[in-house]
């Protein structure tokens, strides 16, 4: 298994998991549950860690955090951070 395809199961396991906590926190709000939510900076520190789409996909999805201004304008903001990211690093080690 070459190293690409570990950061890229990596990148797929943050998005599942990210998008696995939105979704149980979604179910939680439901429930009235307010002491056992997961912080809203915890959803934004997962987004920024790679898992910005599991995260938006999540909000899409169950219909969470989309009133939230900081959500709809943040979570994209740091997909394209990802992606960003992700290309200079690409870019970087293509080169060697």
């Amino acid at each position: 298994m070459s190293l690409q395809q570990v950061l890229i199961g990596i990148l797929v396991l943050l998005n599942i998991v990210s998008f696995l906590v939105t979704a149980r926190d979604k179910r939680k709000s439901e429930n009235g549950a307010d002491s056992d939510r997961t912080p809203e900076g915890m959803l934004f520190f997962m987004a920024a860690i790679f898992g910005s789409a599991g995260v938006y996909t999540g909000m899409l999805v169950f219909r969470h955090k989309t009133r939230k201004w900081y959500f709809q304008v943040g979570i994209p903001l740091l997909i394209l951070q990802n992606v960003a990211t992700l290309h200079v690093v690409w870019q970087f080690y293509s080169l060697n």
